[in-house]
């Protein structure tokens, strides 16, 4: 049996328009995508979209990028919301770059989250 001794994220699972999202910070990018599908800016998305990284005819591994965007212009922009990154992310992340890098119809968008945080409030004794 295998049990974890820490815990790296502090992310709380949300559910927007039925979905449900890893983080807070990436249900409101799902938000951000449905106003502006709404506004007609873009065709349209979809979220979890599994993607088979393959190198030489060989799947490696699969990826799962949070949002696939379909632009009005017919190019196809994936975007990864990110408050911590593994390195097991960031070498799929790597392969995935690589496997668009030369086609001009994608694009691929990191949206990293803020690193500020907050001072922590002390309580002062009286």
């Amino acid at each position: 049996m295998y049990y974890q001794k820490t815990k790296w994220t502090t992310a709380k699972k949300q559910v927007f328009d039925g979905i449900k999202y890893d983080s807070g910070f990436e249900a409101r990018q799902a938000q951000d995508l449905t106003l502006l599908q709404k506004a007609k800016e873009i065709k349209g998305f979809e979220a979890h979209v599994k993607i088979p990284l393959i190198w030489n005819g060989y799947i490696i591994c699969n990826y799962y990028i949070d949002f696939k965007v379909f632009h009005n212009d017919g190019t196809i922009e994936y975007i990864e919301t990110k408050g911590y990154q593994t390195s097991e992310w960031k070498l799929k992340w790597k392969m995935l770059e690589a496997m668009t890098n030369s086609d001009p119809n994608y694009k691929m968008t990191l949206v990293q989250q803020g690193k500020f945080k907050p001072p922590k409030t002390r309580r002062v004794k009286v």
